[in-house]
């Protein structure tokens, strides 16, 4: 069954993987049901012309003019047209020179065909679990629970560097330094030639979808938007492998933040085998070399941990926290605007006046620097998402906090009116 939208043309297919009668019998002998496939359909319509990929050329053009694209070394130049000679299947994507400033941690700043400059002999990379499953047979994560025996919810204020109390303000003074360093553009969509603010949101959704699906941490999900932003504030990428950027900055971000983190091979299987095993690596290649390599970088998460920590709440009111914060991830406009730390604030204040009726306490004000004047625009934001949230097509993150570990808190509605005045 296909579950579309009509105003953003986007497809999204939950599809049972296909085995064999081999597959099954192993199936079978597993006593596991065939997973489900979170998939993501193409992104193919939005009012616009839709550019045909691996047609035969590679189409790559600067925002600001050809005069800073460079072929690599011993390739063919471009021509004054910006059209290459006949290339690779499939990468197809126009490249925006970043602005020339100091907290720009892009490193895009020479238009290239990566598909010929990047070349990744896949036959000698092993994935971390060959040893543990047959990827022909099952998905390659139906690993033995049992190397998960440490919940998220758990470690959150365990073993958390940040929460070490002799240290907490240093960490949050160079916190809130280092978020100034990786935000992205704020408006970097008006720039893309070929997708839109909806596809993102359709694909920060999916993503969430996929990390429930693989019970990855929360901070897995907000690295991964993260790098995506940074990624598109850099590079103008066409819609039909917007799913591939997708794939490859949680494929990151796993690698990053997880003990165990899915392998290639499932995040090719997850995409219902939309792109290659080749291309998803090429494209965390090109990834990292956007970012600068630069993956440490600070959260919302991590911010209101932080607070949480700092300010004891109730567990409903933690929870509420956190759904909330997370909702921020769905748009790019207005929230790319806003540190992470002030919306992970407004998230606090948000959350602790829906259950306890009172707004920012002053310990988190003296913490933080942040008055609660300074986060009424942030928090007057996230209070419009909340209200609402239950009348869109993007649900996976309601769903996922309708569960019981969650408390239900997505089902708790917020006041109809804050008194901010």
């Amino acid at each position: 069954m296909h579950l579309s939208s009509s105003k953003s043309g986007v497809v999204l297919a939950p599809v049972s993987r296909g085995p064999d009668a081999c597959q099954m019998i192993t199936r079978a002998q597993l006593g596991q049901d065939p997973p489900q496939r979170t998939v993501l359909g193409v992104l193919t319509e939005n009012g616009q012309y839709r550019r045909t990929c691996g047609q035969g050329i590679t189409a790559l053009r600067c925002f600001s003019g050809s005069e800073n694209v460079f072929p690599p070394a011993g390739k063919k130049a471009l021509s004054a047209s910006g059209v290459q000679g006949p290339a690779k299947q499939g990468f197809d994507m126009y490249v925006d020179e970043p602005e020339q400033r100091d907290r720009d941690s892009c490193t895009g700043r020479e238009g290239m065909a990566f598909e010929d400059a990047y070349e990744v002999d896949t036959r000698t990379l092993k994935s971390d679990l060959h040893f543990l499953l047959d990827f022909n047979t099952v998905s390659p994560m139906l690993v033995d629970s049992s190397l998960y025996s440490q919940s998220e919810d758990a470690s959150d204020f365990g073993t958390d560097v940040i929460n070490v109390t002799e240290y907490a303000e240093e960490i949050h003074q160079y916190l809130r330094e280092a978020e100034i360093r990786h935000m992205p553009k704020v408006h970097y969509m008006r720039k893309q030639p070929d997708i839109t603010e909806g596809m993102r949101t359709i694909l920060v959704d999916w993503l969430v979808e996929v990390g429930e699906e693989y019970k990855l941490r929360a901070e897995t999900l907000y690295l991964a938007v993260n790098f995506l932003d940074r990624f598109l504030s850099c590079m103008s990428v066409l819609r039909g492998k917007l799913q591939l950027v997708g794939t490859a900055a949680l494929l990151l971000a796993s690698k990053y933040e997880e003990i165990y983190p899915p392998g290639v091979d499932e995040f090719v299987f997850i995409t219902d085998d939309t792109y290659t095993k080749q291309q998803l690596l090429r494209m965390e290649h090109l990834l990292l070399k956007v970012l600068a390599f630069d993956l440490t970088v600070p959260t919302t998460n991590q911010f209101l941990l932080q607070y949480l920590r700092r300010q004891g709440v109730c567990v409903r009111t933690e929870n509420l926290a956190k759904y909330v914060a997370e909702l921020s991830l769905l748009e790019a406009d207005p929230f790319l605007k806003y540190l992470p730390s002030l919306i992970a604030a407004a998230a606090y204040c948000l959350a602790n006046y829906t259950v306890n009726r009172y707004f920012w306490p002053e310990t988190l004000a003296t913490f933080t620097g942040y008055s609660l004047r300074e986060i009424v625009p942030c928090l007057s934001e996230l209070h419009k998402v909340c209200l609402g949230i239950p009348h869109r097509p993007q649900q996976a993150i309601r769903e996922k906090y309708k569960a019981s570990k969650y408390m239900h808190v997505s089902l708790v509605e917020p006041p109809a009116v804050l008194p901010l005045r």
